[in-house]
């Protein structure tokens, strides 16, 4: 969807040149008072919002409706449909080759990846620990 702001045509349209004339016919008209870089903005610039009473006012004092300052392009966007995608959340089966680890099953993470056994493994408060830990998680 494409949006056209038309001010500066719809005032030439009405022989409305410059801001300070714009100015002018706002303050007289609608009784709406802006700053000069105000109507400026407004004149040379698309705005990304526009209050509505500034909507009404510039309606008013150009004697125009908002079809003559906005141009909207209705025409439907094609869009491709793309392929949904897995939340972060969820999971799925492992890609291929990889090792799932399993986290408690009694061994020290490096004694699970390389299947050797460490020397401390042997200590009681290590194997106590993680003895309690697996059970306590089952």
């Amino acid at each position: 969807m494409k949006i056209q702001w038309r001010l500066r045509m719809a005032a030439a349209q009405r022989e409305v040149w410059t801001g300070t004339e714009l100015r002018r016919l706002l303050a007289e008209k609608a009784g709406l008072q802006l700053s000069s870089a105000s109507v400026s903005a407004l004149f040379t610039k698309e705005p990304s919002q526009v209050k509505m009473t500034t909507l009404a006012a510039l309606c008013t004092a150009l004697e125009c409706t908002p079809n003559d300052l906005i141009e909207v392009d209705t025409t439907p966007v094609e869009r491709q449909i793309a392929p949904p995608r897995r939340s972060p959340t969820s999971r799925g089966p492992p890609p291929p080759g990889a090792v799932r680890c399993r986290p408690c099953d009694g061994r020290p993470r490096w004694a699970r990846s390389n299947g050797t056994a460490s020397p401390a493994a042997d200590r009681s408060d290590i194997s106590t620990a993680s003895t309690a830990a697996c059970a306590g998680a089952a």
